[in-house]
């Protein structure tokens, strides 16, 4: 129990760490995919200005305890997902609240803030709220369902259910990543981590140059800053997972960022080279796909 209390303190600074690196590489992703368009971009420090604009503001409107409730429970996805998986592998320091069998936990916490969004839009009273929750958990489960296949592969490829116990299987080498020694479950995984990402073909759930309406809109003032932070930390979070479980971790903080950095970029480049899907579209994607080569990574292993 004493250990547990004394990691606390630097579990905290991981979060610390994650949160200013997440400011600045979603502003910087931001820039690029404008100049892919040629346009400028957001200012690197934009994301800074909105955030602390939003957190001092306050709000009057009161539509429901639920309706609140949304993204503190969207904001507590990112960060326990964060705070129970070891960041760096060998660090005392930031092995953070790390336990066995934290992959289980981990997948829960992935599904959590989706639930919580669920929960508040529903509350919202907004008449195509509905439509927002249908589109966002129909996704979200067919994208997180090849992730799942992923992780049983590797779990059973591993004979662990401990993510620092899989880190330290794939050291030694880079050969000995599960990148390369089950490489059904990585593209697995990548399929379902574009889904996740909620960005394009798959951010027909925001749609935010179609429809208006959304969490961006109907959450406001402090409420819309705590949906901002964890929009920084949950992608972070979640690459954190994909690269301790599939490329080998990281042992140093340089790795990390060079690390988290390559892996949203699959993303981003995706992003900006293909339309955007409509729900069905997504759903049959990922059915079509991405299921079978998760199964078919079970069958092998």
């Amino acid at each position: 129990m004493e250990f547990t209390w004394v990691k606390i303190p630097y579990s905290l600074l991981t979060l610390f760490i994650v949160i200013n690196y997440g400011l600045l590489m979603t502003a910087l992703i931001a820039k690029i995919g404008a100049r892919v368009g040629r346009r400028y971009g957001i200012p690197i420090y934009q994301n800074y200005i909105d955030l602390l604009k939003n957190y001092a503001l306050r709000s009057a409107i009161t539509h429901g305890v639920m309706f609140y409730l949304g993204p503190v429970f969207r904001l507590s996805g990112g960060v326990g997902l964060l705070l129970f998986v070891p960041t760096i592998y060998g660090s005392m320091m930031f092995s953070n609240l790390s336990f066995a069998g934290d992959l289980i936990l981990a997948l829960y916490f992935i599904f959590f803030g989706s639930l919580g969004m669920a929960l508040g839009a529903g509350e919202s009273g907004h008449p195509y709220s509905a439509i927002g929750v249908s589109r966002g958990l129909s996704q979200v489960t067919t994208s997180e369902l090849p992730l799942a296949l992923a992780v049983f592969a590797v779990a059973l490829q591993y004979q662990t259910l401990s993510i620092t116990d899989i880190v330290a299987a794939q050291q030694g080498s880079i050969l000995n990543w599960t990148l390369f020694t089950n490489p059904l479950a990585v593209v697995a995984a990548m399929f379902a981590f574009l889904g996740s990402m909620m960005r394009p073909p798959f951010d027909v759930v925001l749609a935010p140059q179609e429809i208006p309406i959304g969490p961006p809109t109907e959450y406001h003032s402090s409420y819309l800053a705590l949906m901002q932070t964890n929009r920084v930390i949950f992608p972070i979070a979640k690459i954190v997972i994909y690269m301790n479980l599939f490329f080998g971790g990281a042992t140093s903080w340089p790795v990390f960022f060079i690390k988290v950095f390559l892996i949203y970029m699959v993303s981003v480049f995706v992003g900006v080279a293909f339309p955007r899907f409509r729900v069905e579209q997504s759903i049959r994607w990922f059915l079509i796909w991405a299921v079978p080569i998760g199964i078919l990574a079970i069958v092998l292993v």
